[in-house]
């Protein structure tokens, strides 16, 4: 039983022990299985804060690679922009050296054609200086380059003279004087009539204006002010002017005398005229400017070639001219002959206003007491007038004579006692006998009237005037004091039975 009971406790023991054992194996395995599960436990800290370690340097790698990509990038793109920069700045100074040199060319080319222009307008201010100059020399050798050739000319006009008589003597000298070379704008108008009986020529001549005399004496160019004209003093433009005048008669005298014969042409009556406006009316005038009877004899001691002639002192003091003393201002003179009137046959006057009573009919008038009364009318107006006798008249009823020196001059009446229109031929006449009579004016009188062809023809005339019958009615009563009656059949057009009482 004790053997037993040991044998049982021998077996707890052992249980016991294998218990114990068990436990220990147990607390061992526990121990080793919590010493594994902290060495995983440490394995996979330290793994992991490998990892973390590796991934911070990784991402420290990553950063660091970017920041150096950045710092790559950066640098490429400052030194792109440097680059950049250098080239805008290489372009600007490029353009900016492209610039001066353009520049430069530019203003070079400037100073070329400133200069080129500046060589122009100098020259062409020279130019027309030299112009001026020119006129001016022309106008002083005006007696130098006067016509000489006079043979021909003077045996062609003997023949004219013996074969178609004073007419076509003059119409050939006209023709001889217009072969002579004036400088441009200085050729005038000739007008002449001839006498035979008194070896006597009568010259007007058409004077050039005070325009063809420069009132610039040159022309200055300047960069600062342009073209300039310098403008001749009056006094000097004046004194041209004067100058020329003279020269242009003394050379008309001259070479009238050398290409007629001298026996045919003893003296020369030169009357220069000047056609202008009145710049106060408007109206035409023509100042007798030049005025002088010059004797061949007297005129062949003129020296026109001697340099120290003065024209103007030769033609007052020499020739006894009449000169205008301010042509410039076209100051007219009085001629110094009169129209010579005895070419014209004129019968003794009759006092016809001293016979009319205060109510007289024009129509009852005999042809010469109308004449008569025509020219009592026009010397109550202050010409001097003279009938002419019927069968010398040559369409010539009166002549009058204007003797103011600037609107003065030779008319021709034509007296037309008339109960019916006065036709257009009567017209025509008149201007046809003032151009053979070299007359300055026409004037037709009539009692009765003109068509519309007649005043037409006389306005484009300009020097024949019209006066119908109440026109004459009312100069009748106004300056002679005369009421008179036109006894006309019917009234004429336009007209009211008042001008006809």
């Amino acid at each position: 039983m004790a053997r037993r009971k040991g044998l049982i406790a021998q077996m707890l023991d052992a249980r016991k022990q294998a218990k114990k054992l068990q436990a220990q194996a147990e607390a061992r395995w526990h121990r080793e299985l919590v010493a594994e599960q902290k060495r995983h436990e440490a394995e996979a800290n330290r793994e992991a804060k490998q990892a973390e370690a590796t991934a911070k340097k990784a991402e420290a790698a990553r950063l660091r690679q970017e920041a150096q990509a950045k710092r790559l990038a950066d640098q490429a793109e400052a030194k792109s922009a440097r680059e950049a920069l250098q080239r805008q700045r290489a372009e600007e100074r490029q353009r900016a050296a492209d610039g001066r040199t353009k520049a430069q060319e530019t203003a070079a080319a400037n100073r070329l054609t400133e200069r080129e222009a500046h060589a122009r307008k100098t020259a062409e201010a020279e130019f027309r200086t030299d112009a001026i100059r020119t006129r001016i020399a022309e106008y002083t050798q005006l007696l130098a380059h006067r016509n000489r050739q006079a043979a021909t000319a003077a045996l062609e006009l003997r023949a004219a003279l013996t074969h178609g008589g004073p007419n076509a003597f003059v119409e050939r000298l006209q023709h001889a004087l217009a072969q002579s070379r004036y400088p441009e704008g200085l050729t005038g108008k000739v007008a002449a009539h001839y006498d035979p009986a008194s070896s006597e020529l009568l010259i007007e001549y058409e004077l050039p204006l005070r325009e063809v005399v420069p009132t610039i004496a040159a022309y200055r160019y300047t960069a600062a002010k342009g073209m300039v004209a310098v403008p001749r003093k009056e006094s000097e433009t004046k004194k041209l002017y004067g100058a020329l005048l003279a020269r242009l008669t003394l050379r008309t005298i001259d070479e009238t005398f050398g290409v007629t014969p001298p026996d045919l042409i003893t003296s020369i009556v030169f009357n220069g005229y000047a056609s202008t406006k009145d710049k106060a009316t408007g109206r035409a005038i023509r100042p007798l400017l030049m005025s002088v009877g010059a004797e061949r004899d007297k005129f062949a001691v003129v020296q026109l070639d001697e340099p120290e002639l003065d024209p103007v002192l030769c033609l007052r003091s020499h020739l006894n001219a009449i000169v205008s003393p301010h042509p410039y201002d076209l100051e007219g003179v009085r001629p110094v002959v009169s129209f010579d009137l005895s070419k014209y046959k004129f019968v003794d006057g009759m006092d016809v206003v001293a016979g009319l009573d205060s109510r007289t009919d024009l129509l009852t008038l005999s042809s010469g007491e109308f004449e008569h009364l025509i020219r009592s009318l026009f010397e109550s107006l202050g010409m001097k007038s003279l009938v002419t006798q019927p069968s010398k008249d040559e369409g010539v009823d009166g002549v009058a004579v204007n003797e103011d020196p600037i609107v003065g001059g030779l008319c021709i009446i034509q007296a037309k006692r008339y109960s019916k229109i006065v036709g257009l031929e009567a017209v025509h006449a008149l201007a046809g006998v003032m151009d053979h009579k070299r007359a300055a004016k026409g004037v037709l009188v009539t009692t009765s009237w003109v068509g519309k062809a007649s005043r037409d023809f006389a306005a484009a005339n300009g020097r024949i005037e019209i006066i119908e019958g109440r026109n004459l009615k009312y100069l009748l009563k106004e300056h002679l004091g005369l009421d008179v009656l036109i006894g006309l059949e019917k009234i004429p057009p336009g007209w009211d039975r008042a001008d006809l009482d």
